[in-house]
Formats: structure tokens, C-alpha cells, sequence
């Protein structure tokens, strides 16, 4: 019947691509060969032989934005428990590169805490103890899941981040979509109350409705309330949900119309000045019991001025407040918005820290940074400044598939990660990437004290300001003290919560982090350094 030996072949060929295509929709591992088999293989390919043609007609490891490839295969490498060590030393240009963060080790490193950063690291103040909530809470873990939105990312990414949060003990913040089912899979929230008020809403009139919201967190576990005010990529717009990521369930979550554009306000029909916000959220505060904050970008320096103040003088306010660097991620937003409102987070951190210093009210804040800080060198920067937590989003999204496509605005994310397309949303397993993402926050978690420990410190919160300088392209190099106009004890917590803070650490027994199966759900090949492959 096959008279040419090439009809043979032929056929051996489409069945072995057949094989081939079958396992590529079947295996759980690889969003991007599940949603396009055997074409996905094309990526990976090229991406292998990647840096060797880089080296000669393309770009060097440290020249993509916002994340250069050095830094995605670092999270790439933590997510996956592969090899995460780069050989042969840095290739970066440090004498050159203006604003370069180099930390200043000390002679005499300190001892491992006894503590394990796989399963936490406590924040250095209590949350919501100032203002004495009912309901206050010394988080688990310094680093945690930024906003994001259930519509701006898919059901299956909320749900692999709400799982992966769980494991690694950290917190999920909802974004300002509403609280959806994907949030509730054992992970602890933050609800955030943006503008458009989704989830605490009206009927009819769109308003804030505080017995709404009260109804809404009874849903699930929610610790901590955040009013957001602005955020990083687009300050004083307010939130684009394009209509074609609009679906018939974000819809309900949200309650506006499927397939229209869902544009969230520019500013809150709640309140609009400085009393009325601190009005608002002690309403909340009462209502609930949990600690409530705002979020915000930096811009106007008067109304931080004022917030501080009138805290002082009223004992009211918020219990945390999170800074958005303008360098922050979004899922939609106007380039203008993007590149040129808000300070960038290390100028706009140490503005509002010096702000609330004035008033003497920089201790009775809980200071959260935002703006890609899902680093270990950027993360500890925060630290140094103030921040006494770090929340992560797009390092997130890059820790269960995010390939930085950039086209989160066009509902055809390849990965099913910032897309409604059922098509691509299958290929994201969200048990597989939770682990994922577990592992990166504990690897995160682990280099900081790592870091801490080459400063002579136990904690993050204890690393000292001068222990951080920065250098500039004139071969100069600058104390961020120094460079932000701190004074001597600002950027520390007081004194009474660090005592707390080392007796707590001290009262932990040191547990083996090695082969700690929950944070693992497959065996992945071992890779190394900027050969490893970014596969996702």
C-alpha cells in the first residue's frame, strides 16, 4: 500500500507531531506550549541559543524594560527551584550607571536568625496598633501580592496567586475589581476600595456603601482594608478594564455591563479633602475592625503635608499607608500617564517619609513600598528608606508564566495570565504556578536576610540607612542618607518595636529549608545563570 519509502516517513513524521502536539496540550508545566503546541517549542529554541546572538547583533542581559532578562531569569530561576547563581561575575557597567544601588557590607556579618524565611518573615510593626483596631495583626511576611484585579489579570492567575500566597504565608491584595471566587483559596486579603467602589458599592448609584463593604469581607479572609487614592502608572486617571476583557463574570463581580469599557473615576465622590478621607476611614475602621490604609502615588507635596499633620492633631487616620513608585505596573493606561505623572518610588518614598518625620508621625505608620521592589537589592533600597513591607505584582505575574509581552491592554496575553480568553487563560495552571509562586516569595524572602546578614543584621527593618549607597555616572558614590536628607534614627522603626522584633526572632526555632516538598509540585531540570532558560 505505501509504495514510496517517502509516504512512510512522511507518516512516521505527522505521527510523531501528533505525539508531540497531544503532549504539549496535556502537560500542565508550560502555558505557552499548551496554548500553542509545537509552535511554542520555536521560543524556546531561539531563547537557548538566545545569548550567544544576543552577544553580537541584539541587546546585553541588563538592557530590557521594565525587567532585563538577568532579572526575569533570576524569578524565572526561584519560581522553578532551579539554579539561581550567575557565573563568570556582574556584567553591569556599575561605575557608569547612575543611581546604582551597591550595599555596604559589614566586616563582621551577623548571625542566621532563627527563623524560616520559606514560611515567613514578620513585619517589624504591628498593623492597626497605633489607632488600637479590634482587629490589629503583625503580618506574616515583609513581602506580599500587590493589587491586581480580577479582569486586569484572568480568574486562573487570581486563583494561582491566592493559592501560592497561602503556602508561602503572605498577604493578596484583591486590586479594586471586587472580590471575586478566584481570591478564595486560603490565602489571606486585603481588600482594596478603588474609585469605581466594586464590591462596596450602591446599587444604582455607584456610591461607597460601608454595609455593603462589610458584607463583601465577610465573604473571606480578609485582613486589612486599602483605600486607593492613585497608583503609580496612571495617577489621577483612574482604572481601565478594557470591554473586551470585560466578561459576563467580571460583570457580576463588578456590577457594570459585560463588553463595555469599565472606567473606574478619576477621583472618590466619598470624600474630598484630608478630613473627610481621615473621616471615611475611620467609619471603616469602626464598621470592621481591621486596619485600614491608602495606597497612593506621589505627586501634590502639600496634601502629604497636611495628612500628617492633621493626623497629629486629630489621632485619626490611616493605619498604613502604600507608596506606588510612578515605575509600577498597570494593565491598561495612557503612555503620557505611564512615563511622565508621579515620582518614581525612591523620590517619592523619601519625600512622604520626611513629610510624616516633620510631624514626628513617621512612627505610627505602617509604610508599605510598591514599584518594582520584587528584587533583593531593590526590595532592601525600600527597606533602608522606610518601607517596613514590600507588595509585588509584575514579579508575581512573572513568578506563574508572565513572559513581559507587554500586551496586557489586548486581551492576547500568550501566557492566560492578563487575558479573558478562554483559550489561553486553559493553558495556566493555577495549582502548578502557585508553587511557583510560593517559591519565588520564600526565595525573596531568604536573599533579604541573606542581604541583612552581610550588613551585620537580622531583619530587613534593621538594616541601617549608611549601610546602602548609591553611585552615580561621575564615579561618585552617596550615603542614602545623605543623598534623601534623612536624619540620624529615621528610616528604622522605633526602638520599642525593634526589641519586639528580636525577641521574636530569638523565640523562633531554625527549621531545614532543603527539599521542603509543599513549595514544589514537579521536579524541573537544573539550569544555570544567564544560559538558564526563561521557559514558562
Amino acid at each position: 500500500m505505501l509504495s514510496h519509502p517517502w509516504l512512510l516517513v512522511l507518516l512516521v513524521v505527522v505521527a510523531l507531531l501528533l505525539v508531540q502536539v497531544v503532549r504539549d496540550l496535556t502537560q500542565r508545566h508550560h502555558a505557552i506550549l499548551r496554548n500553542f503546541p509545537l509552535l511554542g517549542h520555536f521560543r524556546y529554541w531561539l531563547e537557548h541559543v538566545g545569548p550567544e546572538l544576543r552577544q553580537y547583533i541584539v541587546t546585553a542581559n541588563d538592557e530590557e524594560r521594565p525587567f532585563t532578562r538577568d532579572e526575569r531569569r533570576w524569578i524565572y530561576a526561584s519560581s522553578k527551584r532551579q539554579n539561581r547563581y550567575f557565573g563568570f561575575g556582574t556584567d553591569n557597567d556599575m561605575e557608569r550607571t547612575p543611581g546604582y544601588v551597591i550595599v555596604r557590607h559589614a566586616a563582621f556579618p551577623a548571625s542566621a536568625p532563627k527563623i524560616d524565611p520559606v514560611k515567613e518573615l514578620p513585619c517589624a510593626k504591628v498593623l492597626g496598633a497605633t489607632h488600637g483596631r479590634k482587629h490589629a495583626f503583625r503580618p506574616n511576611s515583609i513581602v506580599n501580592i500587590s493589587a491586581m484585579s480580577f479582569g486586569s489579570l484572568s480568574g486562573r492567575a487570581i486563583e494561582a496567586l491566592n493559592r501560592g500566597s497561602a503556602i508561602a504565608g503572605c498577604m493578596h491584595n484583591t486590586g479594586e475589581g471586587g472580590l471575586s471566587d478566584h481570591h478564595l483559596h486560603g490565602g489571606d486579603l486585603v481588600f482594596q476600595i478603588g474609585t469605581g467602589y466594586f464590591g462596596c458599592r450602591e446599587p444604582g448609584s455607584g456610591q461607597l456603601s460601608i454595609p455593603a463593604l462589610v458584607e463583601t469581607i465577610a465573604r473571606g479572609p480578609v485582613k486589612a482594608i486599602e483605600i486607593k487614592l492613585s497608583q503609580g502608572a496612571k495617577p489621577g486617571h483612574g482604572g481601565i478594564l478594557p470591554g473586551v476583557k470585560v466578561s459576563a463574570e467580571i460583570a457580576r463581580v463588578r456590577g457594570v455591563e459585560q463588553g463595555v469599557d469599565c472606567l473606574s473615576p478619576a477621583g472618590h465622590t466619598a470624600f474630598g479633602s484630608v478630613d473627610e478621607l481621615l473621616d471615611v476611614i475611620e467609619r471603616i475602621a469602626d464598621a470592621t475592625g481591621l486596619p485600614v490604609g491608602i495606597k497612593s502615588a506621589v505627586g501634590e507635596r502639600a496634601f502629604w503635608e497636611d495628612l500628617a499633620r492633621r493626623m497629629r492633631e486629630t489621632g485619626t487616620g490611616p493605619d498604613f499607608i502604600t507608596i506606588d513608585g510612578g515605575e509600577g505596573g498597570t494593565g491598561a493606561a495612557p503612555l503620557v500617564f505611564a512615563d511622565h505623572v508621579s515620582l518614581p518610588f525612591t523620590l517619592g518614598m523619601a519625600e512622604v517619609y520626611r513629610a510624616f518625620a516633620a510631624e514626628d508621625m513617621h512612627e505610627a505608620v505602617v509604610f508599605i513600598g510598591s514599584g518594582r521592589l520584587g528584587l533583593p537589592e531593590r526590595t532592601l533600597l525600600a527597606f533602608a528608606l522606610g518601607c517596613d513591607m514590600v507588595s509585588v505584582a509584575r514579579e508575581a505575574m512573572l513568578s506563574i508564566g508572565c513572559i513581559q509581552a507587554q500586551r496586557c491592554h489586548t486581551d492576547h496575553c500568550p501566557t492566560g495570565v492578563a487575558t479573558q480568553n478562554k483559550w489561553l487563560v486553559r493553558g495556566l495552571d493555577p495549582t502548578d504556578k502557585a508553587a511557583r509562586l510560593a517559591n519565588y516569595v520564600a526565595t525573596l524572602r531568604s536573599d533579604l536576610i541573606d542581604l541583612s546578614r552581610t550588613c551585620g543584621a537580622v531583619h530587613p527593618a534593621l538594616v541601617d540607612l549608611d549601610m546602602v549607597d548609591v553611585l552615580d555616572e561621575r564615579f561618585r558614590c552617596s550615603s542614602l542618607r545623605a543623598t534623601f536628607g534623612y536624619e540620624p534614627g529615621w528610616g528604622t522603626p522605633p526602638a520599642s518595636e525593634l526589641d519586639a522584633l528580636r525577641e521574636l526572632l530569638a523565640s523562633r526555632e531554625r527549621l531545614e529549608t532543603t527539599d521542603t516538598e509543599y513549595l514544589t509540585t514537579t521536579t524541573m531540570p537544573t539550569e544555570t545563570g544567564r544560559g538558564a532558560s526563561a521557559r514558562n
